[in-house]
């Protein structure tokens, strides 16, 4: 089952999925900091099996001049010790037909360079790279 994570409980049971994609996360800071980016328009899903999280999607809905209204994936990630069984093309799914059902005409995200697994799931999902994402750090960044 797949749904928006939506209460406290919810949200931070998304964390220990979450930190294996973002491991520089803190679990007490988990849920401050989506409350906070909730106010900015993200959205997490969960998708549960098992009784418990199986994979976690964090997005935005939103319109720029390049794209028009389309869906963002900042996080994308299932968990490491379910991986292959179908679960990411799932959530990957349900993303896409949210984002159907906002009038979203593309959805987008980015990936690292090192993640060449990824790289083939997205292939495999029908997406293509279509650009680079440059990126200046404008403050100093922890070790």
């Amino acid at each position: 089952m797949i749904k928006l994570a939506t209460t406290d409980s919810e949200i931070q049971g998304c964390f220990p999925v979450m930190a294996q994609l973002r491991p520089h996360l803190l679990a007490n800071r988990f849920l401050a900091t989506v409350r906070q980016m909730q106010k900015e328009g993200y959205l997490l899903a969960m998708l549960q099996a098992d009784s418990g999280v199986a994979a976690v999607a964090g997005f935005r809905v939103a319109t720029n001049l390049h794209l028009g209204r389309y869906l963002y994936v900042d996080d994308l990630v299932t968990d490491q010790t379910r991986r292959s069984q179908g679960y990411g093309e799932e959530i990957l799914a349900w993303l896409e037909a949210y984002a159907r059902v906002q009038g979203c005409a593309y959805l987008h995200l980015d990936s690292g360079t090192q993640r060449a697994q990824a790289h083939k799931f997205y292939f495999a999902q029908g997406m293509t790279i279509s650009s680079y994402h440059f990126l200046k750090p404008l403050v100093q960044q922890p070790d």
